[in-house]
């Protein structure tokens, strides 16, 4: 068995009596002016010091208690990425209080599931729209007594029902230890039905300040970031508490359909954020480049790939870099609020092209990994020490292990309780204290981590080819045309693919190319179907011709959550892709 630890960094230690609002309080009491969350106020935004902060948490609290919330009791979150989202948060925690946090986009099937196997006693939904959907899903959960709406002013309502008991709410948090249980995030389901990962104080307290050691450059007092990753998934709620712990400025995006427009205005120096929103970055610019502009801005593309892969570029490649940033990579700083300087980016593999291009800009790409069950970041790659391809070395602290099957095996203070009510899953997960994580990986001499593919993905031909699908998706996604792409052939005699188109880049290769119709005809056009040729090829080019893609569809829609196809983080639900198109499927076979 290989295993790496972290390179050098003692790991820091959390105390037994720390919980993840006592920053909240201490940070108050010392600096209550200064500033630490901004939201989106007109054009402009309004910032909120520690203070402000704290009192508000604490009002809500105090609400809370008032409603019944006692210590353990779950208490479930549905509202889109906002400042409300944090308050709400820590206001539950400082209650005493279990956050079991549901995504916006759950249906109330997904909801009904989460807040009956929770045991969920109060919920908090953001829109109105929000509180329908769990309504609904409060008559398959009768535990749940009340649900709160944020825009309907149900935050103020908890704290005016709270005014009598907000002297209590010190002394309640302050008798929160950190191997206390702080919330209850629900798998994705990509396998399956969705387990409630438990995750104590001590898990998130203990992984963001071993985050920060290694992610010091990143975290400065004049540094600043932008949330719009959902905070019911664990990586954007790791950054919540991340931040709070380095007093790092949050502002909060209105919605992601504007993350664009408040990137420029926020001006953030550093981003946490998943590879298809650095996807669409690139895409968008690509598109913008019309006509004698595409020429440069491939220029540019090239000059970068040479500059990523040269550790001493010579006057030539530096000349080509100069032009190249003058020309392009200067837009790209300026769309992205001009102070950016880092990127964090996790959830899924990033394609090496994205990294290098955003490095030539002046914006370094720093690709990690981890799981919910491991509080998010188990390796990340560093300011000091980035190496492309890989997700980086293990944080202070964290063990990664490789099994003789190559399963990637993780140890340390941020593996999870367990699986909440769910025993058996639990003991199918860790394995003498440390997790399986079903995902298979090497590391290199120097300890970082490759992240080679999925255990329980891996495809089995029926000639017995064992093809792990993530490389042939990834680079299929590269191609500006392909929004999802989806590698099958268990049990089949060959290796197939289902692709998905972005609308938006099929409008503007069609635009490019004098081609007319309606979106059903550009799918099917000589040309759409030409550039997905060539996709296909360049993803076969990296793998043994057993393991190509030998036949291919362009489907008719993209996956969505809705239909359960995809998470909301975008992974793939193979099983129910594979359900909802088993007719595309056999065709493939059949023709």
């Amino acid at each position: 068995m290989v295993t790496a630890t972290a390179a050098g960094e003692e790991p820091a230690e959390v105390g037994a009596d720390e919980n993840l609002t006592s920053v909240l309080w201490r940070t108050a009491d010392a600096t209550p002016g200064a500033g630490i969350v901004q939201r989106p106020a007109g054009d402009s935004w309004e910032t909120l010091g520690w203070a402000e902060l704290a009192g508000t948490v604490e009002r809500v609290a105090a609400g809370l208690m008032a409603a019944g919330v006692e210590h353990g009791d779950r208490v479930a979150l549905m509202s889109g990425t906002r400042l409300e989202w944090t308050v709400a948060d820590l206001a539950i925690l400082a209650a005493g209080g279990v956050t079991v946090p549901l995504y916006e986009t759950s249906s109330a099937e997904q909801c009904a599931w989460i807040l009956s196997d929770s045991g969920a006693k109060l919920a908090i939904a953001g829109t109105a729209d929000q509180a329908k959907t769990l309504d609904t899903a409060r008559g398959e959960a009768s535990a749940v007594e009340e649900v709160l709406v944020i825009d309907d002013g149900g935050l103020d309502a908890l704290s005016e029902r709270g005014e009598s008991r907000r002297g209590e709410v010190r002394a309640r948090a302050a008798s929160v230890k950190d191997s206390d249980l702080a919330t209850i995030i629900y798998t994705s389901g990509t396998t399956g039905t969705p387990k409630g990962c438990m995750l104590t104080h001590r898990n998130f307290l203990w992984t963001a300040r071993q985050s920060r050691i290694v992610l010091t450059k990143l975290l400065g007092e004049t540094d600043s970031t932008l949330m719009f990753l959902p905070l019911a998934h664990v990586f954007a709620r790791l950054v919540q508490f991340l931040c709070l712990e380095a007093g790092v400025t949050m502002s909060y995006a209105r919605g992601i359909e504007h993350v664009a427009e408040d990137i420029q205005s926020s001006r953030p120096t550093f981003l946490f954020s998943v590879p298809r929103v650095l996807e669409k970055v690139f895409n968008g610019a690509q598109r913008k480049a019309q006509g004698a502009k595409r020429k440069v801005f491939n220029f540019a593309v090239a000059a970068a790939n040479d500059w990523g892969d040269d550790g001493s570029p010579g006057l030539g490649l530096k000349l080509r870099h100069a032009i190249a940033d003058k020309l392009v990579y200067t837009k790209i700083r300026h769309a992205l609020g001009g102070e950016l300087r880092y990127v964090v980016s996790g959830g899924a593999p990033l394609a090496p092209y994205l990294a290098r291009f955003f490095s030539a800009a002046g914006i370094t790409v720093l690709e990690g990994y981890g799981l919910t069950e491991t509080t998010a970041p188990a390796t990340v790659n560093t300011p000091d020490a980035l190496r492309l391809g890989t997700v980086g070395r293990p944080l202070p602290g964290v063990e990664i292990a490789i099994a003789d099957d190559g399963e990637i095996l993780i140890a340390g203070d941020l593996i999870f309780s367990g699986y909440f009510r769910n025993a058996e899953a639990t003991a199918d997960a860790l394995d003498d204290g440390k997790l399986r994580t079903g995902d298979l990986g090497e590391l290199d001499p120097d300890g970082f981590l490759v992240i080679t593919g999925r255990k329980k993905e891996i495809i089995v031909t029926a000639g017995g080819k064992n093809v792990p699908p993530a490389l042939l998706e990834e680079r299929l996604k590269a191609n500006r045309l392909v929004s999802q792409a989806m590698v099958v052939g268990d049990n089949r005699p060959f290796i197939a693919a289902l692709i998905t188109l972005d609308p938006d880049e099929l409008q503007a290769f069609a635009s490019e190319r004098g081609l007319t119709g309606t979106t059903d005809s550009l799918r099917e056009s000589e040309a759409v179907r030409g550039e997905i040729a060539n996709a296909i090829d360049k993803a076969n080019a990296a793998v043994s011709r057993a393991e190509s893609i030998r036949n291919w569809v362009i489907l008719e829609r993209d996956f969505n959550p809705e239909d359960g196809e995809v998470t909301p983080t975008l992974k793939l639900r193979r099983k129910q892709v594979v359900e909802h198109f088993s007719g595309e499927i056999e065709a493939l076979y059949t023709r």
